[in-house]
């Protein structure tokens, strides 16, 4: 008894962070597990349990006491989970955030405006999965976020008002509202939030630009202002009914109006006026079933629209670019599943269902020259283009999944999938394995391998052209654009509850990056996306939390990495490169002893140099620092913050290979900034899944 009472001590003690990952894209690029046993020592609750296949998290406390307000950000205090210029990455490695098990066609960009609009309260429970089991309808690391359900009390309306102000070089705002009735059976919620504010950007450009007809290499030196303002509308509305024990329908709505106005000037070599607009809608409704004997079954319609314009003046070197053009972008997407699970005897599990989707992409993009038509000469403009392309998936899955007592787990699944598109009609199988061995308390040894695969965005493979800056860049399609396929063996084992140490390696075939290249024909720089031969990273990863009394608690995170990008067709530059790349991450929270609940946290990283097709990326960090207030017995929070202090988080990109020549430095800047939520009526939220749009334009 009383070695038990000693564990459970020490137990208390136990706090598990973060790892992290790393994932550099340039402007134009387009780019532990931890787990105690489920038996734990009486009156503790594990911050992590091992279950097959995954790794349950008790999220709330892992944040309790952070400055932090809503999912998203909560998300990056798990161990593993590290933010990389905009996207969260969990050991290394493109993440895929789900909301109550739903995966939905919702893009990266729209879901995290959704996360981040979302109280963090919400969260009941967070399951981190590093490959992802076919049953979830997601290949490779996937993070599921459980919302709380508060179907069951009695008539009961509860919500919080939030608002934010952000300073960089000019100021930003965000204000949102969320609400949720629960009275018996039924649970409904509703959530609004508006972000707007004005944008400010600089890049310096200089390139030495090689011209294989004269043999001469022209020196391009531009320097571009962008100065924008934008609107963005986030709303939902969510219904839960619960006819009995594993018996609920549920109908969720997600819908987004975003517009914006982009006008900049290019100076120098160039001189150019380009002024753009940008419009998009969003819905997204979804209906869920799900059967007492372990049947789900669902359908899902996406219809996303997003109509634009552009207006550009140029002249560079005596040749004038003169137009005006539009275009749009129409995705009708269906998505039907069925799903079925049994609990067998002995500890078995067995799982298997479908996934039919559907999309019809309608785009077009108009060229227009006034001048050139009225004196009846032939325009140099790019051709105009309509399309109505459609794609069909179809996946069907098995699995099962075993614990062989206390120490043992096991999880197997196997996915066929046919993809059919006007280019590509093919069959790919996809297994995936996940090893999970518990030798004593606090001690995780887990091993994975699996296998995904990759589509490009639907505007990607259109044969469109645009025109980024002053005109002397160009973005090209690629109709020809083929997925990627990615395959990952990774080993990681968490010391006494609390040490994390991960290895893994990566095949990435078909890797898809949109590379820039300067065309030895004419003044031009061409961004188009193309298939390399392969990617590969083999990472090392540490993780180490450490605490001092009640004051301090932190974690410091350090991986090391090599890459090799390989493409034996690019263009008339055939690469295979290789380099060695390192990240260190530092999360700390202060408790400072005043009488208020005021707390500090002071956030740092830093990278080394990398590499990404022929760019090169240099060395670039932040430190950020946030100071969080609670009182009104903690219905109350005033959040100030400082980020990227030094204005070191910018990556600029150049390239030194062969004949081609470019720097881009972009400029940065830090941000302050001040945010206040107000919760009433005992404020806690109820599972909405978020929309995949990363195809999306």
């Amino acid at each position: 008894m009383k070695r038990m009472t000693l564990w459970a001590f020490a137990m208390l003690c136990v706090q598990m962070l973060d790892a992290q990952e790393v994932k550099t894209d340039s402007l134009w690029a387009d780019s532990l597990v931890q787990t105690l046993p489920e038996v734990m020592v009486t009156g503790e609750r594990p911050v992590v349990r091992a279950k097959a296949g995954k790794l349950e998290y008790d999220l709330p406390r892992l944040i309790e006491g952070k400055p932090v307000d809503n999912i998203y950000d909560a998300l990056k205090q798990l161990p593993g989970v590290v933010e990389m210029n905009g996207s969260l990455t969990l050991g290394a490695r493109s993440v895929t955030v789900v909301l109550d098990g739903k995966v939905t066609n919702m893009s990266t960009e729209q879901l995290y405006a959704l996360l981040r609009s979302m109280p963090a309260d919400r969260v009941e429970q967070v399951d981190v999965m590093f490959n992802a089991p076919a049953r979830y309808q997601v290949r490779g690391a996937m993070i599921d976020v459980r919302l709380r359900h508060r179907i069951g009390d009695p008539g009961t309306v509860q919500g919080e008002v939030y608002g934010k102000y952000d300073q960089s070089h000019e100021a930003s705002f965000q204000e949102r509202a969320s609400f949720l009735y629960n009275g018996g059976r039924f649970s409904l919620d509703l959530l609004y939030s508006h972000d707007h504010g004005k944008g400010f950007n600089t890049t310096d450009k200089e390139a030495r630009h090689w011209q294989e007809a004269t043999d001469e290499t022209h020196l391009i030196e531009n320097h571009e202002v962008m100065r924008g303002r934008s609107h963005t509308h986030n709303f939902r509305l969510g219904a839960d009914y619960d006819i009995g024990k594993d018996h609920a329908l549920s109908f969720v709505y997600n819908g987004a109006y975003a517009t914006s106005h982009t006008r900049q000037h290019t100076t120098g070599t160039q001189t150019a006026t380009n002024l753009s607009t940008q419009t998009s809608w969003l819905h997204n409704g979804r209906l869920d079933y799900e059967a007492p004997i372990g049947l789900k079954a669902g359908a899902e319609f996406t219809w996303y629209q997003a109509p634009g314009d552009q207006l550009l003046h140029s002249e560079m070197e005596g040749a004038r670019m003169d137009f005006y053009t539009t275009d749009k972008q129409r995705i009708n997407a269906w998505k039907f599943f069925l799903a079925q699970e049994h609990a067998l005897k002995n500890g078995w599990g067995l799982n298997y269902g479908a996934t039919y989707t559907t999309s019809v992409d309608n785009s077009y993009q108009y060229y227009y020259n006034e001048e050139l038509r009225m004196k009846n000469e032939e325009s140099v403009l790019p051709p105009d283009m309509r399309s109505r392309r459609r794609e069909q998936t179809l996946n069907l899955y098995a699995g099962f999944n075993k614990s062989f007592g206390q120490k043992w787990m096991l999880d197997f699944s196997l996915a066929g999938e046919c993809y059919k598109t006007p280019v590509w009609d093919e069959w790919d199988v996809y297994p995936v394995l996940n090893v999970t061995y518990l030798p004593k308390p606090g001690h995780i040894l887990q091993l994975s391998f699996s296998s995904d695969k990759s589509y490009p965005s639907y505007w990607e493979v259109q044969d469109a052209v645009s025109y980024l800056g002053g005109g002397y860049s160009e973005i090209q399609g690629n109709p020809l654009l083929k997925p990627e396929k990615d395959y990952q063996l990774s080993l990681s084992y968490i010391l006494k509850s609390k040490y994390v140490f991960s290895f893994w390696f990566d095949h990435n075939k078909d890797m898809s990056m949109q590379t820039l290249y300067q065309s030895p024909e004419k003044l031009l720089e061409i961004y188009k996306s193309l298939n390399f031969d392969f990617r590969q990273q083999a990472v090392v990863q540490v993780s180490v939390p450490f605490k001092v009394g009640q004051w301090l608690d932190s974690r410091l995170t350090l991986v090391g990495m090599w890459l090799r990008d390989k493409d034996s067709d690019f263009y008339d530059l055939p690469f295979d490169r290789r380099t060695l790349a390192g990240v260190a991450v530092l999360n700390a929270t202060f408790k400072l002893p005043v009488k208020p609940d005021l707390r500090l946290t002071l956030n740092g990283f830093c990278q080394t140099g990398a590499i990404q097709g022929i760019y090169d990326l240099p060395t670039s960090g932040n430190l950020d620092l946030g100071l969080r207030y609670a009182f009104a017995g903690g219905n109350c929070i005033l959040t100030a913050w400082c980020k990227d202090i030094f204005q070191t988080a910018g990556i600029d990109p150049q390239i030194r290979y062969g004949r081609q020549w470019v720097t881009n430095d972009y400029s940065c800047f830090r941000s302050v900034g001040l945010s206040f939520a107000w919760k009433f009526g005992g404020y806690q939220e109820k599972k909405r899944e978020g929309v995949d749009t990363s195809r999306f334009k």
